[in-house]
């Protein structure tokens, strides 16, 4: 008796359970989850996987595109997406992976793919004025780029005085759970800045003693949330020194203090691979797809084309 045809849905359950095998973080099966139950399965979960085209995908993305989801959350998606598609290959249910092809444009650079980066008047404002219990951890992230994880999971340990670096070789999941780096390109060393430097040193006197020697703790000596950063102190934060939009939200949220840091490092001249070792990312791909945009200057593309004929008519 023949068997019935694979759809995407019995590629996305079998995904899942290999994510599930793999022992992924709670925090990522939890995203995997949402990426399969809000958009994948309503939108393709009864299409078989023989008849997936690059046409269906494409129009897959721009589906929810249209439906408001925020390009970040798209781009998500499908790389989910992919993953499914390549688990259905592994099991030779479908030959070729069609959403390989398919991707999200990027969008000019005034819209700068939805990124909003402080000014530096911004970034002055907030270490000048930020809350005394966060302030340090604002410094923190503004000059090295650190992710909010990576800060929560900040151990002493990892502060190195004598050498100026920030050692990031654990993070805190949204469970308050300390573990490993998503990648190996998250362990890494951070030099630290003057400011990041003196201010750690002097905060190393006021934090909270814990048993984890977490370096931002909450009152309790246990991993802070990440919510109640947000809610509690960066939201409310924001407000009080007017960096709020029309409607009184936040101009910002507190990963724009990571976009302000790799900003920081290219106004510097700093290469595209010395920034993706410092940010962590795990290809200069993703930099670049990320931060590219700010590389771009019309001005300097000139000049080195009128160096270029100099060099070339000077021979």
């Amino acid at each position: 008796m023949p068997t019935a045809p694979k759809s995407i849905q019995d590629a996305c359950l079998s995904w899942l359970k290999t994510c599930e095998r793999n022992e992924l973080e709670r925090a990522t099966l939890k995203a995997y989850r949402s990426h399969v139950t809000i958009h994948i399965k309503p939108r393709l979960g009864d299409v078989a996987l023989a008849e997936l085209s690059r046409s269906r995908v494409r129009d897959f993305m721009h589906d929810m595109l249209d439906a408001g989801v925020s390009r970040a959350q798209v781009k998500k998606v499908m790389v989910s997406l992919r993953s499914i598609l390549s688990e259905a290959m592994e099991r030779e249910w479908v030959e070729h992976n069609v959403a390989t092809d398919v991707k999200l444009k990027r969008q000019s650079r005034t819209a700068g793919d939805g990124k909003v980066i402080p000014t530096k008047d911004e970034i002055r404002l907030i270490i000048d004025k930020a809350p005394v219990s966060h302030r340090v951890m604002f410094i923190t992230a503004i000059f090295t780029g650190m992710r909010i994880s990576e800060l929560r999971g900040l151990s002493w340990d990892g502060v190195d005085f004598e050498r100026r670096v920030i050692r990031v070789y654990q993070r805190a999941d949204e469970f308050q759970q300390i573990g490993a780096p998503k990648s190996r390109a998250g362990r890494r060393e951070i030099p630290m800045a003057p400011m990041v430097h003196d201010a750690l040193l002097a905060w190393r006197d006021e934090v909270v003693e814990n048993d984890l020697n977490l370096v931002f703790p909450n009152s309790k000596g246990k991993v802070q949330s990440y919510s109640n950063i947000n809610n509690r102190v960066y939201r409310p934060m924001m407000r009080e020194l007017g960096l709020v939009d029309e409607a009184g939200r936040p101009r910002f949220g507190f990963h724009s203090l990571r976009h302000a840091a790799a900003s920081l490092f290219i106004e510097q001249g700093w290469n595209p691979k010395k920034i993706q070792t410092i940010i962590g990312h795990a290809s200069i791909t993703m930099t670049m797809d990320t931060y590219g945009h700010l590389f771009e200057s019309a001005d300097n593309d000139v000049a080195l084309f009128e160096k270029m004929e100099r060099d070339l008519m000077a021979a």
